[in-house]
């Protein structure tokens, strides 16, 4: 291989894989801060709400052809389908979460559209007035039957839902039947996996300012913080899962490259059972390909975090892992810049 693509691959793979610019030390070319100034806190956006994150009700997801990205979801990590109308799928995660798949032929392929979060305590009129106390414009999205829910941007135009538990977090409660309206059943790609999706190992979010990101998220939904790393920071979803918010950092002098929207770019998910040369191989004999991610320059079968990126039929990228709630900090104390 010509050494200059050989460069430019591995140049690659820590841009897309590297976990934190200053994982490896600061007052370098990657992460030009002192450990002070990089870690530094902001002062928090607004007040704390109170509020607590409970229950994720669904993700949305918009991408060309829903019904191959479904059947894909069904068939490699288990998810269940609960209905499908010929213009969108909605399957459960487990029993912890739901995905809505909507068709969006416009799009070149899949793409995060919104987060619909349960939060504790909700009274529809406190909700609205604490948001808009704060800043924020809440729409109204609620289904008349007792499902209620405001839509409201992020500092990045992210599109947030934070609801009451009445959606598809009360309905998944229920076995899921797989309903389809639609004209054609879905094709499975290939044999299931046995695979159960069992955590939210983390979303990962891109954002211009990560810090203004995560002072956001913790004050107003209450994530809890674990680490500041100064150029991302991890994020623990309650009970639910974790998320590393990436992106600039306001104390950094230089500019940083511009995010016209806050975007997840890839989501993890923690696997059971997990066998770490046997997902490798269930992921190929697919006809996948098995991108190791250990977000370390450890060996997979050594590193304290294991998984694999691969890319669904829609062009998202799907990350597995051996994460569960009883290990969630794995990622996080395995990239924690060391003292």
């Amino acid at each position: 291989m010509d050494l200059r693509l050989l460069a430019t691959t591995i140049l690659l793979a820590v841009t897309v894989f590297g976990q934190g610019r200053c994982r490896d030390g600061y007052g370098t070319s990657q992460c030009p801060l002192t450990r002070e100034l990089a870690t530094a806190p902001i002062k928090p956006v607004f007040a704390p709400s109170g509020w607590k994150t409970v229950a994720l009700d669904h993700i949305t997801l918009v991408m060309p052809d829903y019904r191959k990205e479904a059947a894909f979801y069904i068939a490699l990590m288990g998810w269940k389908l609960r209905s499908d109308d010929g213009k969108q799928a909605v399957l459960d995660i487990g029993g912890w979460g739901s995905a809505v798949f909507k068709q969006a032929p416009e799009r070149a392929k899949a793409m995060v559209d919104s987060i619909c979060w349960v939060i504790e305590p909700w009274n529809a009129k406190m909700v609205e007035a604490e948001l808009r106390v704060r800043g924020l414009t809440p729409i109204p999205d609620n289904d008349g039957k007792g499902f209620e829910s405001f839509h409201a941007q992020d500092p990045n135009g992210f599109d947030l839902q934070i609801s009451n538990a009445n959606g598809l977090a009360k309905v998944r409660k229920t076995r899921a039947t797989a309903k389809t309206s639609a004209p054609v059943a879905l094709s499975a790609p290939f044999a299931p996996t046995g695979w159960s999706t069992v955590w939210l190992d983390h979303l990962s979010y891109n954002a211009a300012n990560y810090k203004e990101a995560a002072s956001f998220y913790t004050n107003l939904i209450g994530w809890k913080e674990t680490y500041d790393e100064g150029s991302q920071h991890e994020l623990m979803i309650g009970e639910l899962g974790d998320i590393i918010i990436r992106g600039g950092n306001p104390n950094n002098p230089a500019p940083a490259s511009p995010v016209s929207r806050g975007r997840i770019d890839h989501i993890s998910f923690g696997i059971a059972p997990w066998d770490t040369d046997g997902v490798k191989a269930e992921l190929e004999k697919r006809g996948l390909r098995a991108r190791v991610d250990t977000s370390t320059k450890d060996d997979i079968h050594v590193a304290a975090f294991k998984s694999y990126h691969t890319t669904t039929p829609n062009g998202f990228d799907l990350q597995i892992s051996y994460v569960t709630h009883d290990n969630r900090l794995t990622l996080a104390n395995a990239v924690r810049p060391k003292p």
